[in-house]
């Protein structure tokens, strides 16, 4: 019948499609569009210590692409990777990364699509192409401790080494380093980060610029760093639990100089 609304669903897709006739049997229908899918409404997901946890990886590590969708976590540890899924219970498969030409060790990555999440953390503060733009994201101030340890975890790093430069002195003089830093490209988003953490952790930490060292580089870094007694009270509020999502190598550098409880059942992560 001419003028009739005909509708059905692609055999690959299996999307609804909907067409007008003409009216002439030999004429197959013509295709008007797709019938429009309902839009899901934002939400306001609700804090947990994990969730800012995966914050604070995104904002390092992740990226969000521009389709409005998906998102991606990048790390050379497919332990962080194992974790990040476990915090935001993902299905999806660790996947070999292609690396630049400076990387030494494999990366790997999980992509994953939530559009919910997604606008989220537009909301929060992070966009597509973050990288050297990136500046104050929305963290309560509950769980900065939590996205903390996530930035920690993706870009940042502890490292300890014994000093043995003034043993010409004497002998003794013998001392073991602490240093913790948090690392990237955008100095907005270090120095709101320098300011957090002395407001709302108390360690006070000294502001860095890193200029560009290899052919690749065309910025400079920035981080703030913190010495050893800082370091052992950043680190103690950081690893407040031995339950804590985290990275386990970077975890086991910083038991040497703080106490953690040992949990009296396999740690879950």
């Amino acid at each position: 019948m001419r003028g009739q609304v005909v509708e059905w669903f692609t055999r690959r897709s299996q999307k609804p499609m909907r067409a007008i006739s003409c009216g002439f049997e030999s004429h197959p229908a013509h295709h008007i569009n797709f019938m429009p899918k309902t839009k899901l409404p934002d939400i306001n997901f609700e804090w947990t210590p994990n969730l800012a946890y995966i914050i604070g990886l995104l904002t390092t590590d992740g990226n969000l692409s521009g389709d409005g969708r998906h998102m991606t976590m990048r790390s050379s540890d497919i332990q962080l990777l194992k974790t990040f899924k476990k915090c935001l219970d993902l299905k999806n498969k660790i996947a070999r990364s292609k690396n630049d030409g400076w990387a030494t060790k494999p990366s790997y990555r999980v992509q994953f699509g939530n559009v919910q999440l997604y606008r989220w953390l537009l909301k929060i503060g992070l966009f597509p192409a973050k990288t050297y733009t990136i500046g104050k994201l929305d963290i309560p101030d509950k769980y900065f401790r939590d996205f903390l340890r996530g930035h920690l975890d993706g870009d940042g790093s502890i490292w300890t080494y014994i000093d043995y430069w003034n043993t010409f002195k004497n002998p003794e003089y013998v001392y073991t380093r602490l240093w913790t830093r948090f690392i990237s490209a955008s100095k907005i988003h270090v120095q709101w980060l320098n300011e957090k953490i002395t407001k709302l952790l108390g360690p006070k930490g000294h502001l860095w610029e890193r200029k560009p060292q290899r052919l690749d580089q065309t910025t400079s870094m920035w981080e703030v760093k913190f010495a050893k007694k800082e370091s052992i009270k950043l680190l103690s509020q950081l690893y407040y639990s031995p339950d804590v999502p985290c990275l386990i190598r970077k975890r086991k550098i910083a038991e040497k100089f703080i106490k953690i409880k040992r949990p009296s059942r396999p740690h879950f992560f």
